[in-house]
């Protein structure tokens, strides 16, 4: 069984990290990728189920996970002791070809740090964790490409060329 490559997009908050990604993921699906994301959510006991609806008195109830099934897609509400690893729930996704995780800058793996000039002065990751920056200001960093805000184009080519070359 291959590995699916995982990259995550980092950066400070506001810097435009879901906005890059909701570019690329089309850019990398007109490639003819299959493409699964993951988002960190940093506050715990988050809710993405509608309180009265079927699916939350189940869980309210006690399940301890509960799936949603329709023709088209799945979803599934795990309740956990812990936060699993980026790579404990990479363990569950399967067809696709790369996995783009936004956040989990603490996980060794591959990173694109947004770095905007109005919101963050410095980068969050040291340079060697870094495989790529994108932003609105000019850096020095050897070895590392950057990109600018708009050059998704540029950006796919990367990765493509990095992880999803036969």
């Amino acid at each position: 069984m291959t590995t699916i490559p995982i990259i995550c997009i980092v950066g400070r908050s506001g810097t435009g990290k879901t906005t890059l990604l909701e570019k690329l993921i089309p850019e990398l699906k007109r490639r003819g990728y299959r493409v699964a994301t993951i988002k960190h959510h940093v506050h715990p006991g988050f809710e993405i189920d509608q309180p009265g609806k079927d699916s939350w008195r189940h869980a309210r109830a006690g399940s301890d996970h509960v799936l949603l099934v329709a023709s088209d897609k799945v979803a599934s509400i795990r309740r956990v002791d812990r936060e699993p690893t980026l790579d404990e729930i990479a363990a569950t996704i399967q067809d696709v070809d790369i996995i783009l995780a936004e956040g989990f800058k603490w996980e060794a793996k591959p990173k694109i740090e947004v770095l905007r000039a109005a919101r963050s002065p410095e980068l969050v990751c040291p340079p060697e964790e870094l495989l790529a920056v994108v932003s609105d200001r000019t850096l020095r960093l050897r070895d590392i490409p950057r990109f600018e805000l708009d050059d998704v184009p540029g950006l796919a080519d990367l990765i493509a060329t990095r992880f999803l070359a036969c």
